[in-house]
C-alpha cells in the first residue's frame, strides 16, 4: 500500500502509537495520534503485526488531543505523547499495567497512576555532534541516531536546563569534525555531576577546558569515560555530588543511577515504606545508591545488596558513623547469586528494585521463602508481571499495584507492587 488512505484511530498501543485498520484489514501503528483522530496516512515500514504509518494530514482531531508543550516535539525522540491530554495518558498507563498483569493471569487492584510535574527531571543523557563548525546538542531523533538540537526542554530541572547552551559551546572546543560524544548530567546537592563519554581520551587541553567549565558553572564534579559500560575517571571535583535519601546525604558515584524525578522517588518511597511499616528487618535488593535503604532505615534494620561495588561503597560510607541508622551493605550479583530461602529467613520484608530485565532468579528464591512482605519497584511492566507470577505461584498474594508516571509524555511506566504471604516461622 503506497497511496494515502483515511483512517480513524481506535486506541493507543503499548509503544504509544495510535492504532487503526487499513481497508484491507492491515493493522496500522500511527505515531503522534490519539483515539478519535481522523487522519490521512501513508503506510511505511512493516512491523510485527502490521505496518507503521505516517500521518500526512490531520483531518479531524480526537477530543483528547492537545497542543504539544515543546517546539522540538515532532522531531525529538525524547517524548512521544505530548499531543495527548495528561488525564488520558495517566489512565492509559493504568490500563497498560492491567494488560501486562492479565497477560500473566494476574488480577489485583491497580491504583490510579500517580502524576509527577514537568521541569524536575534531574538526570539526562545528551548527545552532541560536530559537523564542520556546526554543533548539535540535544536528544536523538525518533528511531534515529541523528541529534536534534534542543535549546529548551520542558522536562528538565532548571539546573540542567541552564547548561544546554554552555555545553554546546564547550563541545565546540572538545570535538573534532564528524565526532560525537555524550554528556550525562545529574543534579546533586553540590551541583551538577557531569560525565563526558567519548572514545578518544582527553588531552591536557580538554582536561583544562573541562576544569574551567566546571568552575564557571559551579559543577560538583566532571568525569570522563570511554564507553557507557566503562568506569569513569575523575577530571575535577569541586564539591560532594550528594543526593539525600531519607535524610542521609550519599555521595553517588559518577554516572550512578538515581530516580530521574524527585517527586516520583518520593511516591515510590512512600509506597515502599507503607508496605513495610511493620517490618523490623528488611533486605533492600538491587539497592543502587540507597534511595530506599535510608528511608527504610528510619524504622528498620536494613541490609542493602547491590552488584555495583561503587554504589555499595557509597551506601556504606553514608551510613558510617550515623547514629540511629542501622544499615549494612553487600556487593553481590543477585541474578547469579540470589539470596536463598535460608538467607531470607532473617527478614520480615524484602524490597526489590531491579533494572529492566527484572529479578527472575531472586523471585524464584523468594517464592520458596517465608518472607511475609515483598515490595517490588519496577521500570518494566512485562518483567514485573513475569516475576509477579513466580511469587504468586509460590504462595504470595499480589495486594495492589501503584503506577507512577515518572517519564512524562512517554510510554514508560514505573510501578510498585506489594505482595504478602501468610507463613509460620520456625
Amino acid at each position: 500500500m503506497t497511496d494515502t488512505i483515511e483512517v480513524t484511530i481506535d486506541a493507543v498501543g503499548a509503544r504509544g502509537d495510535g492504532l487503526a485498520r487499513a481497508p484491507d484489514g492491515t493493522a496500522l501503528f500511527v505515531p503522534f495520534t490519539v483515539p478519535g483522530d481522523r487522519v490521512r496516512v501513508r503506510s511505511g515500514q512493516a512491523r510485527a503485526g502490521g505496518a507503521v504509518a505516517e500521518v500526512v494530514e490531520l483531518l479531524a482531531a480526537g477530543s483528547e488531543r492537545v497542543a504539544a508543550r515543546c517546539a522540538h516535539y515532532a522531531d525529538c525522540g525524547g517524548c512521544s505523547l505530548q499531543h495527548w491530554s495528561d488525564a488520558a495518558v495517566l489512565e492509559w498507563k493504568r490500563g497498560e499495567v492491567r494488560a501486562a498483569l492479565a497477560h500473566r493471569a494476574l488480577e489485583t487492584a491497580v491504583a490510579p497512576t500517580l502524576a509527577t510535574p514537568p521541569g524536575e527531571r534531574r538526570r539526562a543523557r545528551l548527545a552532541v555532534r560536530r559537523d564542520g563548525d556546526a554543533i548539535a546538542l540535544g536528544f536523538r531523533a525518533r528511531a534515529s541516531r541523528r541529534v536534534v538540537p534542543v535549546g529548551r526542554c520542558p522536562v528538565l530541572a532548571p539546573g540542567l536546563q541552564m547548561l544546554l547552551v554552555p555545553l554546546r559551546e564547550f563541545a565546540s572546543a572538545m570535538l573534532r569534525s564528524d565526532e560525537e560524544a555524550q554528556f550525562e548530567l545529574t543534579q546533586t546537592e553540590g551541583g551538577v555531576d557531569l560525565v563526558i563519554e567519548r572514545a578518544r581520551r582527553p588531552g591536557a587541553d580538554v582536561v583544562s577546558a573541562a576544569a574551567a567549565f566546571a568552575r564557571a558553572h559551579r559543577l560538583a564534579r566532571v568525569s570522563w569515560r570511554a564507553d557507557s559500560a566503562g568506569d569513569a575517571d575523575l577530571v575535577v571535583r569541586q564539591a560532594a555530588a550528594e543526593v539525600v535519601f531519607g535524610g542521609v546525604p550519599v555521595e553517588i558515584p559518577a554516572g550512578a543511577f538515581i530516580q530521574a524525578s524527585p517527586a516520583a522517588e518520593a511516591a515510590l518511597v512512600g509506597e515502599v515504606r507503607a508496605a513495610t511499616a511493620k517490618a523490623r528487618r528488611v533486605a533492600d535488593l538491587f539497592a543502587g545508591c540507597g534511595a530506599f535503604t535510608f528511608p527504610l532505615a528510619l524504622h528498620a534494620r536494613v541490609h542493602a545488596v547491590e552488584s555495583n561495588a561503587a554504589a555499595v561503597a557509597a551506601i556504606a560510607a553514608a551510613a558510617s558513623g550515623r547514629s540511629g541508622v542501622s544499615v549494612t551493605a553487600e556487593v553481590r550479583d543477585l541474578e547469579r547469586r540470589p539470596l536463598m530461602a535460608d538467607e531470607l529467613a532473617k527478614y520480615d520484608a524484602v524490597v526489590l528494585d531491579p533494572p529492566r530485565p527484572g529479578a527472575r532468579a531472586q523471585a524464584e528464591a523468594l517464592a520458596k521463602s517465608a518472607v511475609r512482605t515483598v515490595a517490588y519497584v519496577s521500570c518494566d511492566m512485562g518483567t514485573f508481571a513475569r516475576d509477579a507470577r513466580l511469587l504468586v505461584d509460590g504462595g504470595y498474594v499480589l495486594q495492589r499495584v501503584v503506577p507512577v508516571d515518572q517519564f512524562l509524555w512517554s510510554a514508560h511506566v514505573e510501578l510498585v507492587g506489594v505482595f504478602t504471604k501468610e507463613t509460620r516461622r520456625r
